[in-house]
């Protein structure tokens, strides 16, 4: 008999109660609901900024306006702030007095920094550069303003005007070396640079620095960093920056450094993490200006290595790495107010939670409980402002005092989710592969009556070092899925996130063993232990990896579904290697080029299987996705269709490797949803279709 431990039943976080005639959570509902940004405080802890963004479906896009709290009002409602409807607004960051508040806008035609009094008064423009500004931050002293932008690798001023539009004999793009295009973009010859400029009356003056020439290389890094990769010495004199070295070898290099520069750009770039070759990235300088504290890999090429906390002595340049004793990777930094401790971000199990560091003993103690932490900010009295979420509840800013004390703080979905009752959560674990422990969630539907069973979806997570975590999800969401009267089930297969490093790297080499072994043992687990589970009606669903173990499902346990869900799939490991961009991710999991390590790729090949296929699947993919080519679901659509194996295939033109409009998302979620509809339905309906 397969053990299977519960861990306790987890309460929807209500954002209000539940009145009597409360409905279940639907697609449309997902799609429309607010969705936070940025957040700012001021020094003395009394007002809050943050930006919200809402969704207009008939534009088919979102909207985000700058939102002001009094935090000094236990009852005060947030209000719209500098908002315009023709115009978003985003990023605040408060002025060193906290009279004004700085701010992305694009009201001007192009993304750029404004200002604006916290009272009464004009906004004025600060930055006005040819490129959209992506991010910014203020030194210290506010005489000086860091932005980062796209520009033309071959533009020698601070930026150019767009000459994308000049006549040429063509429209052909020609290549000399590879990394011709990284996840949903062509190369098109441009840069993420960092900039540099003198402030004047809160106003950007002067020709401006490209502080990061003449480095090749993008910073923030492409395609999804940001302002955590950037940092300023509390001197305002200096600024650190992570940058990987572009070139022939970065489609197979994860070695991100970090340099530190003088802020008007008059001396060259300093490399001070030279000594490693794989990862350094999160600069965060001590408030005295001593130290930097900054996370780093160990292996080069490798993606999900541990990201162990370092400290670096900025006058001796001493560097220590201090938790490599912890098995767990560090996510987010920031400095206690006391110097005597660091606040640590780190996954474990299904959370992820804030750590403090004493760094006199050395020790680490978990703070917060369940939830995921999406980032923290330390405030002047000590407390912690936070934004958090869980699988059942989207994002909302928190204040962490001293004591650990939680204090919600925004509730911006509140109005939206009055009349939602959320599915209940369970944490369960049981033993898997090689008698490892392993973990994973059920998502039972509100309405449950006593005595029903229902269908159940499986759900198979991407990476595949990843993890459904106990977070909130706007496309994978398994919540949303149970609302629709299924049970969700997520397990966290060898491979996985937060469990250690050695289980994380677990699934090298061996992408359909344990994993798939996790997956047959948690599944039996689960039905064994919930008989409110119809465990005769099944479909397993998955994206990216996920969609890979659709394809080697269907192969390897094919006798075992009603149907798959096959969202952005690997079909042929062979064809997959040679088409994909970020190199390093195959050669690590497989052990090197696909012309040296053949047989490992083919070993967990789908392609090989494909004789074995019976399951009917729906077969999703983005055209815009270049970590894996749509063509990978055009060759499964192509094996299901000549097997005469009941099958659909949804395309969307304008995607990536995730689905972001609203209306796609609405689409994609109706399809899904009535696909796992069809194939799960009771004998006597199928019978009657």
């Amino acid at each position: 008999m397969k053990r299977i431990t519960q861990l306790g039943l987890v309460a929807a976080a209500a954002f209000v109660c539940a009145p009597a005639t409360a409905r279940n959570f639907t697609p449309e509902d997902l799609v429309q609901l607010n969705r936070l940004g940025g957040s700012a405080v001021t020094a003395d802890g009394g007002t809050l900024i943050f930006s919200m963004s809402e969704t207009d479906l008939d534009a088919n896009g979102r909207h985000s306006d700058l939102w002001m709290i009094d935090l000094r009002e236990p009852a005060a409602a947030p209000e719209r702030w500098r908002a315009s409807a023709d115009a978003d607004e985003s990023s605040p960051a408060f002025s060193a007095d906290g009279s004004a508040v700085y701010y992305l806008s694009d009201r001007s035609g192009s993304s750029q920094v404004w200002r604006a009094p916290l009272g009464e008064g004009d906004a004025v423009q600060v930055t006005n550069v040819a490129a959209d500004v992506a991010g910014f931050s203020i030194s210290p002293g506010g005489d000086r303003i860091a932005i980062w932008f796209d520009e033309a690798r071959d533009c020698l001023d601070v930026s150019c005007p767009d000459d994308t539009g000049a006549e040429q004999a063509g429209s052909g793009r020609s290549y000399d070396e590879i990394f011709v295009r990284h996840w949903s973009s062509w190369n098109d010859g441009t840069q993420s640079r960092l900039v540099t400029f003198a402030m004047e009356n809160g106003v950007a003056t002067g020709e401006g620095a490209v502080v990061s020439r003449p480095l090749n290389g993008d910073t923030p890094s492409r395609p999804f960093g940001g302002g955590e990769e950037i940092a300023w010495h509390p001197s305002g004199a200096s600024l650190f920056f992570a940058l990987r070295e572009s070139g022939p070898a970065e489609p197979t290099s994860t070695d991100l450094d970090i340099y530190r520069v003088s802020a008007d750009g008059s001396s060259a770039p300093e490399l001070l993490t030279a000594d490693n070759d794989a990862l350094d990235s999160l600069p965060t300088p001590s408030p005295d200006g001593r130290y930097l504290a900054y996370v780093a890999m160990a292996r080069p090429g490798y993606e999900s290595d541990r990201t162990v906390l370092h400290l670096r002595d900025l006058i001796t340049g001493e560097t220590r790495a201090l938790t490599e004793n912890w098995d767990r990777s560090v996510q987010g930094i920031a400095w206690a107010q006391d110097l005597q401790s660091l606040w640590l971000v780190a996954k474990e199990g299904l959370d992820t939670a804030i750590f403090r560091y004493v760094l006199a003993q050395g020790t680490i103690e978990r703070i917060t409980g369940a939830g995921s932490i999406g980032s923290l900010s330390p405030q002047a009295d000590g407390s912690l402002m936070v934004s958090m979420a869980s699988a059942l509840a989207p994002s909302d800013l928190y204040r962490l005092s001293p004591d650990g004390q939680m204090q919600q703080l925004t509730n911006v979905n509140g109005a939206r989710l009055a009349d939602i009752e959320m599915p209940v959560r369970e944490e369960f674990s049981f033993e898997g592969a090689n008698g490892d422990t392993v973990y994973g969630q059920i998502f039972r539907p509100a309405d449950l009556a006593e005595g029903e069973q229902v269908p159940v979806a499986l759900f198979v997570h991407g990476g595949p070092q990843g993890s459904f975590s106990n977070s909130w999800s706007y496309r994978w969401n398994p919540a949303a899925m149970a609302a629709q009267g299924y049970a969700a089930v997520t397990i966290d297969f060898h491979g996985s996130t937060g469990y250690g490093q050695a289980f994380t790297d677990s699934i090298n080499n061996d992408w359909g063993g344990k994993p798939l072994r996790d997956l047959q043992l948690g599944l039996a687990a689960v039905l064994e232990a919930n008989p409110w589970m119809d465990g005769e009606r099944l479909c397993a669903l998955g994206a990216s990896y996920g969609g890979y173990m659709m394809n080697w499902i269907a192969g390897n346990w094919a006798d075992r579904f009603d149907c798959l869900v096959n969202h952005a799939g690997i079909f042929d490991l062979r064809q997959f290697y040679y088409s994909t961009e970020e190199l390093w991710f195959p050669e690590q999991d497989f052990g090197g080029p696909y012309f040296d390590r053949e047989d490992a790729y083919e070993r967990w090949n789908p392609v090989h299987h494909v004789e074995n296929w019976q399951t009917p699947m729906l077969v999703i993919h983005g055209e815009r996705d270049f970590r894996i080519p749509y063509t990978q679901s055009l060759a499964a659509f192509t094996a299901l269709q000549r097997q005469g194996i009941a099958s659909e295939l949804l395309i969307f033109p304008d995607e990536n490797h995730w689905v972001l409009t609203p209306q796609n998302s609405l689409q994609w979620h109706r399809t899904v949803y009535d696909w796992v509809a069809r194939w799960t339905a009771a004998e006597e309906a199928r019978e009657e279709e």
